[in-house]
């Protein structure tokens, strides 16, 4: 059961996000505000008194950042019943019918809705009964059926398309995917798929390079490149005397140690 309600933005928390707010779009849409008017409601939870606010977002950051920057001081709201997990879940399914999101924060919500979903009726196995559907929110689940077949009938996807997310997400380090957020190749899911297939470390050097502006295919090359070791010169002229030592004469030698012995007498004489 979800109320209709018009409330204070004081009376708002932002709470963690699986996305971060982009200034940019919530400018964006603060214009649209101006022009148009709040078209769809945010949706928020109630909050705890003890966490210092009365409601947080579950879904609408975004337009909830534009009031902001409109200075208005209320918002209108859908406010749901839901723990935080199934907030998220929400959250996550409200975003990802949203063209504007990038590969990365795609795959980011894929893999999540996946773990929440699991921990919710159980690890998937094909063809097992997890359980009687259930509702949450504006979400319904199939507990009969293995999850990428649900994700593919609510959201028209491949199951091709689902598996590659899943590799983003699951082999990219967190920090890896927070360094490509607001880079190029958040949005490029062949360079993503490639760089998912390196090394953690290997994924750092990449994604710090593009970071700083570096095209994809140089950072790689980069990133692959070992540091070169400057020679020892010191042990190259000692392994080429040795090697001549074994090699010679004893009578080369002899004559070798009178030359030595000579010109350090000359070099003590000095």
């Amino acid at each position: 059961m979800a109320d209709l309600k018009t409330i204070s933005l004081s009376s708002i928390l932002l709470g963690d996000r699986l996305r971060d707010i982009d200034e940019g779009h919530a400018e964006a849409i603060a214009a649209s505000i101006s022009a148009q008017g709040l078209i769809n409601r945010i949706t928020v939870r109630s909050t705890p008194a003890a966490k210092g606010g009365s409601y947080t977002i579950v879904a609408g950051a975004h337009r909830y950042r534009a009031f902001q920057i409109l200075e208005l001081s209320e918002i209108d709201c859908v406010v749901v019943k839901a723990g935080a997990e199934e907030a998220q879940l929400i959250e996550i399914a409200e975003n990802l019918y949203r063209n504007e999101l990038s590969v990365i924060d795609r795959a980011l919500f894929v893999e999540t809705y996946r773990e929440l979903w699991e921990k919710k009726h159980g690890e998937i196995k094909r063809g097992g009964d997890t359980g009687s559907n259930c509702q949450v929110g504006n979400l319904v689940f199939a507990g009969e059926r293995e999850l990428t077949e649900h994700v593919k009938d609510r959201l028209g996807w491949s199951e091709r398309k689902i598996r590659r997310l899943h590799q983003i997400a699951h082999n990219l380090h967190p920090h890896v995917r927070a360094a490509l957020r607001n880079t190029p190749i958040a949005d490029n899911q062949a360079q993503l798929l490639k760089l998912a297939k390196m090394e953690p470390s290997q994924q750092q050097r990449v994604s710090k390079a593009i970071a700083k502006g570096v095209e994809f295919s140089e950072a790689v090359s980069l990133a692959s490149n070992k540091p070169k070791i400057e020679p020892d010169k010191d042990l190259i002229s000692f392994t080429a005397l040795k090697n001549a030592w074994d090699k010679a004469t004893p009578v080369a030698r002899a004559q070798f140690l009178n030359e030595v012995a000579a010109s350090t007498s000359e070099q003590e004489a000095a």
